[in-house]
């Protein structure tokens, strides 16, 4: 049963978000998928957000470009967590999509993630870590990538340590 809804207003958004699909594998969280945008299809909308809870969804991640609405939109409907991720455009140099997001009325959050690839990464983890909350076998999940990033990192410092080493006198 998915627990997290990851939603676009245009199918052009899928690549900038399969990073964060394959992270939410990753974790072992099952998610749908679906095109809905705020503006052409804001019944659809409503009615999709109004029945998540009874589907099992527990957090939203929303991606969107220009006006990108829909992060804001699905938030109005719901008291579940949305993640917003701004999908790139050349208007602005995505700040449009940034601005949009991040400026949400008091009382209607949104978690705004950085624009792109790696902002649909970063509401990946933060789902899981939301989920995390109360499942151990995602908490576990997250630990472990905590664990292999961190160990990424000392690697990368062994190599550039060994690198500078070698070239001292």
């Amino acid at each position: 049963m998915p627990q997290v809804a990851v939603l676009m207003g245009s199918d052009s958004d899928l690549e900038t978000l399969r990073p964060g699909l394959s992270a939410l594998e990753s974790f072992g969280i099952e998610f749908e998928v679906r095109v809905i945008s705020a503006h052409r299809a804001p019944r659809v909308l409503g009615e999709f957000v109004a029945g998540a809870s009874a589907r099992g969804i527990k957090v939203f991640i929303a991606a969107a470009g220009g006006a990108a609405h829909l992060p804001g939109v699905i938030a109005a409907m719901t008291t579940l967590p949305v993640i917003g991720v701004p999908i790139p455009t050349q208007t602005a140099q995505s700040l449009d999509s940034i601005l949009s997001i991040l400026s949400m009325p008091s009382g209607v959050p949104v978690a705004t993630m950085a624009v792109g690839s790696a902002g649909a990464t970063n509401a990946a983890v933060l789902a899981a870590q939301i989920l995390a909350l109360s499942d151990e076998t995602v908490a576990r999940k997250v630990r472990d990538h905590k664990v292999k990033l961190e160990k990424g990192v000392l690697e990368k410092d062994a190599r550039v340590q060994d690198q500078f080493r070698r070239k001292q006198p």
